[in-house]
């Protein structure tokens, strides 16, 4: 009886539970194919299986990922859980950590009144233009500023909205990439940012782990932001520089993404990039996209992009030789629920 009783009690809360808070599921799905224009080159840079190995062929049919969110808020605080699976989550979870696996962000938050709020957790980045999911991208393949990162923090982040137009942010995060403690443990980054109508300036300073697990100071400077030209035209930028006194570190590129709405459906889209890799690598890229919505949910990218890089990044032929441009030609399609 007692248990019945006890029982009764855990059902009651549990419902009352459901009732105060609401919870959402919400998510993509994306698969895409790609070829070369040259036969010999096997990868793209930009894919999801873009993993700077010539072994691995990007050409053919390919998933991307399957990402699920299930967030719950109730009252002022809330909780986010977002799941990623498949080659374009494991090209960014797998660069980043091995510990979070599956997992694209998993934080909670706490709404302090109408114009501040406590995070803490992994989240996504907040430099850049582009982000993780295809959904929200006007291009599937992504650009060098992108893929050179940070994906995600983990740590914990303030954000202040002054106005509707003016908004601040201060983080204490791991070292980039870091999900726990790891060789750079007791080691942090602090980053900021400051909004004003659609343009973000974003700062990091801290640690950051060199390859061979030592930590290196660097600053990283980013920003985000574009203008509508016109009703139907839009110019977007990301510009960002990252460097380092402790060695030769760091990187500088830009990004302009113009987008050409023609109706409610059909985009048209042109990214122009530059990417400098202290050391490593010069990249240029121009990728023209169209984008065509066929339900609300789903959208079809066409893409054609054009990547020239100093040190033949991707461009590794099967018989060992070397090349520093490719063309490749990638149609993908992107679900949202």
């Amino acid at each position: 009886m007692k248990k019945i009783i006890l029982s009764a009690f855990m059902l009651t809360g549990m419902l009352t539970f459901a009732q105060d808070g609401k919870l959402t599921v919400s998510g993509t799905v994306d698969v895409y194919a790609t070829t070369n224009f040259d036969n010999s080159v096997k990868a793209a840079p930009g894919l999801p299986l873009d993993t700077n190995d010539s072994s691995v062929d990007s050409e053919g049919i390919n998933l991307g990922m399957a990402n699920v969110v299930f967030a719950y808020e109730a009252g002022k605080s809330g909780v986010v859980a977002d799941l990623a699976f498949g080659t374009r989550a494991n090209a960014v979870t797998t660069l980043e950590t091995q510990t979070t696996k599956a997992i694209n962000q998993l934080y909670a938050y706490y709404n302090v009144n109408d114009k501040l709020t406590l995070t803490a957790g992994h989240f996504n980045t907040f430099l850049g233009y582009e982000v993780i999911s295809p959904a929200s991208n006007f291009n599937y393949s992504y650009s060098y500023l992108f893929n050179a990162g940070p994906f995600t923090h983990t740590g914990a982040k303030l954000d202040y909205a002054a106005s509707e137009d003016l908004s601040f942010m201060l983080a204490i995060t791991n070292p980039h990439a870091d999900a726990i403690a790891g060789s750079v443990a007791g080691h942090y980054q602090i980053g900021g940012q400051v909004g004003y109508k659609g343009q973000f300036l974003n700062l990091v300073y801290g640690a950051v782990e060199d390859g061979m697990g030592l930590p290196t100071d660097n600053i990283f400077i980013d920003y985000t932001g574009g203008f509508d030209i016109n009703e139907t035209f839009y110019l977007g930028i990301n510009a960002a520089h990252s460097s380092s006194k402790e060695g030769n570190y760091g990187y500088t590129g830009i990004a302009l993404y113009l987008e050409k709405e023609f109706n409610d459906t059909f985009s048209l889209g042109l990214r122009p990039e530059y990417f400098e890799d202290k050391g490593l690598n010069d990249a240029f890229a121009l990728t023209l996209a169209a984008n065509k919505k066929f339900t609300e949910n789903l959208k079809v990218v066409a893409e054609l992009r054009y990547d020239d890089e100093e040190v033949n990044y991707v461009n590794i032929d099967n018989a060992g030789g070397t090349q520093d441009t490719n063309t490749a030609l990638t149609l993908a399609a992107v679900y949202s629920f």
